[in-house]
């Protein structure tokens, strides 16, 4: 389709993808307008491009009907497209056709309340968010098309798939099919965790119905838990440790309201006291929207919009800015929260951050490696840390910066290429034990002839070390040599 074609859809909008397809005859060409673009396409150039399946067969399963005058053309029932997994290494770990409900943007119209979501932005984040370490039991809650479930088959032996809306189950349960994924999948209905309550899982993974949809606004099974506010994520939040193995990790999105006065992190913060199992906890807020750009989005969102329905879009707006209004809140967050019972213990891990930026490669494979490094940090004292023999990460570089006329630079950062691109301000005495770290000498070695060469008190240097390399481990600029 090329670069222009593909941005535009991004932005909801066909046209440019459609000349595309339409300049390119033949069976992908056919393929890409009939089930991704909404295209009607003739009888004889489907036929072509179905091969043995036939167009007969696609119109029994439910897949196209017949469109046009003269019922020659033929016109698909649902998207379907490919998509692709991507493992910890960057490289694509399996390839799938995953079938879905159409979107506003082809059929140009109103959702359907029983809409069943495809492949989009938010479900893409979460898989990519989603640590593949191989493990037990997953639990996908709100499976929806069921396309978590299928990043879930490349690495565990067991899927349980649970879902409110029957709908959903049936096109996961299509997409089982169509896939033949190498593990069996326990499909589930009911509400959050009720399907599920008694037993234990490794991994849950969730895209659940987060977005806040107050009284008079338009409402959908996939998106809106009907709970009220944020009450969806906050109620998964509370009790999804109720299911987890020990040592199991919940990862899941999420909106948050941000009322006036108080930090988004306020708000998580209390969800997180109020667990019923406590929890290691990491969350990464990923968007703020104001109250107003929050009901523009998710209003366009479900095809509500002035030009199709100006009454009705007004109305739907009203609504969300007077419910927000009336409970103080002033913004919605978005973001990734990744919960874990502790193995043994307490939980040692509390991380609410703020991260609007790119990230580089698969979040999940960072927050593995992260959640690894901070429970080898948690479980050594300063004495062990320093000593300790580590050596700088291969992604790792120092960047200085100053006046031109200054020998000496005013500013030093130490910053990683990967993952989260995290950057550390560092001065004199910790950017030359970074630099000093390529596993020759033990943390302590360097912190004392560091605190000769600077005149600083031996005991202060190795105070102040042992609190940043707690930090540059976690944050994988740092790596231990293992003995």
């Amino acid at each position: 389709l090329g670069e222009r074609a593909t941005r535009a859809l991004v932005r909801e909008q066909t046209v440019p993808a459609l000349l595309e397809a339409r300049r390119s005859p033949g069976p992908v060409s056919t393929l890409t307008r009939l089930f991704m673009l909404g295209d009607a396409v003739p009888h004889a150039h489907a036929a072509d491009a179905l091969g043995a399946f036939g167009v007969d067969r696609a119109r029994a399963a439910g897949l196209v009907e017949s469109a046009g005058a003269s019922g020659d053309e033929v016109r698909a029932r649902v998207d379907l497209r490919p998509t692709a997994a991507v493992g910890a290494d960057g490289a694509t770990a399996a390839h799938w056709w995953v079938a879905s409900d159409r979107g506003e943007a082809v059929t140009g119209s109103r959702l359907a309340d029983d809409h069943v979501l495809g492949i989009g932005g938010a479900s893409t984040t979460l898989a990519r968010a989603t640590m593949r370490t191989p493990t037990g039991r997953v639990l996908d809650l709100g499976t929806g098309c069921g396309i978590q479930a299928l990043h879930a088959s490349t690495h565990t032996q067991h899927v349980t798939a649970t879902d409110i809306s029957r709908r959903a189950l049936s096109f996961a349960a299509f997409n089982r099919a169509l896939n033949a994924p190498p593990v069996e999948w326990d499909l589930r209905l009911g509400s959050i965790l009720e399907p599920v309550v008694g037993e234990e899982f490794n991994l849950v993974v969730s895209n659940p119905p987060f977005v806040i949809t107050p009284p008079g606004a338009p409402s959908f099974e996939y998106r809106d838990g009907g709970l009220g506010g944020d009450g969806i994520v906050a109620s998964l939040v509370r009790t999804v440790g109720t299911v987890l193995a020990p040592g199991g990790v919940a990862q899941h999105l999420g909106n948050w309201e941000v009322r006036r006065g108080e930090a988004w992190s306020d708000r998580l913060g209390a969800w997180l006291d109020s667990c019923e199992v406590p929890l290691d906890a990491w969350v990464i807020q990923r968007d703020l929207l104001d109250a107003a750009e929050y009901a523009e989005t998710w209003l366009r969102d479900a095809g509500v919009t002035p030009e199709r329905d100006r009454e009705g879009f007004r109305a739907a707006y009203e609504a969300y800015l007077a419910d927000f209004d009336a409970r103080g809140v002033e913004a919605i967050g978005f973001g990734v929260v990744t919960l874990r019972r502790p193995t043994l213990g307490s939980p040692t891990l509390r991380r609410l951050e703020e991260h609007e930026g790119p990230i580089v490669g698969p979040l999940g494979a960072t927050l593995a490696d992260a959640l690894v490094a901070h429970d080898w940090v948690a479980s050594r004292d300063d004495q062990e840390l320093l000593a300790t023999t580590f050596v700088v990460a291969d992604d790792v570089t120092k960047e200085t910066y100053g006046r031109a006329t200054e020998h000496e630079p005013e500013h030093i950062l130490i910053r990683l290429g990967r993952g989260l691109q995290r950057s550390v301000r560092a001065d004199t005495a910790l950017a030359g034990f970074v630099s000093t770290c390529d596993g020759e000498l033990a943390a302590g070695q360097i912190s004392g002839a560091l605190a000769a060469l600077l005149d600083i008190s031996a005991a202060d240097m190795a105070t102040g070390l042992a609190r940043a390399i707690r930090g540059l481990v976690e944050d994988g600029f740092l790596v231990p040599v293992q003995s």
